[in-house]
């Protein structure tokens, strides 16, 4: 049995007003230039900003139909790369909408020098004009790892790329599922992508820094790129993964 997807894909899936997630096709890790045969689900998180801007995190696949009915949200306007990972398909929305704004992740310029995406604005610690008072963010700690965290905030949606991961056990195949079942990353649980997890030891101030601010932001609902989002019980499942608020709270 392969890896199944979170079907319907390619289409948006509102979660609120303002916000929804597109699954995507599958994707295939690839270390060194080979593809390995480990499949993985893909999702999009979209915000419809105040001015009627779309905001796109890890854009998936590109699709024109998809982008036909983004079209009838907003205007297709930012695309996030949340982290150095999450990049390939930047550049394939942003020829189908060359007003966009393209958001590069630290290393990602590097990284993606083999696709065709050309990145016009740095994310920041803080938020920038464009998108401040509808979502805030943090750089998550985590070495190789790290990544940008946003937190929409009229929903109180925390979006995740690979920070946590809780892939659904029925979902893959051995021997993916047994290795899965070692890191801890499946569902009900998930956590910390294993990568992450000596590098948060090692960085353990600036670590707590952004747990914190995550606990300030309250979320109640939270979307990963990669497994099953946890729909409700945010502030449990954050405990839990990330630990109490280390300021007391």
């Amino acid at each position: 049995m392969g890896a199944s997807l979170y079907e319907p894909i390619n289409v948006y899936k509102p979660l609120a007003p303002d916000i929804g997630i597109v699954d995507g096709p599958l994707e295939y890790l690839t270390v060194g230039g080979l593809k390995l045969p480990l499949p993985f689900t893909t999702r999009m998180t979209v915000v419809r900003l105040s001015s009627g801007d779309l905001f796109l995190h890890s854009p998936i696949k590109f699709d024109a139909r998809l982008a036909e009915e983004l079209q009838g949200v907003g205007r297709v306007r930012h695309l996030v790369s949340p982290n150095q990972f999450h990049y390939a398909h930047i550049g394939e929305w942003a020829a189908a909408f060359p007003d966009t704004i393209t958001w590069a992740s630290p290393r990602v310029r590097q990284r993606a020098r083999h696709v065709a995406v050309d990145f016009k604005r740095d994310l920041e610690v803080s938020s920038p004009e464009e998108w401040r008072r509808e979502i805030d963010q943090v750089l998550f700690p985590g070495g190789y790892f790290k990544e940008f965290i946003f937190f929409h905030k009229a929903s109180r949606t925390l979006i995740l790329t690979d920070a946590i991961i809780n892939i659904e056990l029925d979902k893959i195949s051995e021997p993916w599922r047994t290795a899965t079942k070692l890191t801890g990353m499946y569902h009900p649980r998930g956590q910390i992508f294993f990568g992450m997890r000596l590098p948060l030891l090692v960085q353990r101030r600036k670590a707590k820094a952004a747990i914190g601010r995550i606990h300030s932001w309250q979320p109640q609902r939270i979307v990963l790129s990669h497994g099953r989002c946890f729909d409700a019980d945010a502030d449990k499942v954050i405990r839990r993964i990330f630990g109490a608020p280390p300021y007391g709270g």
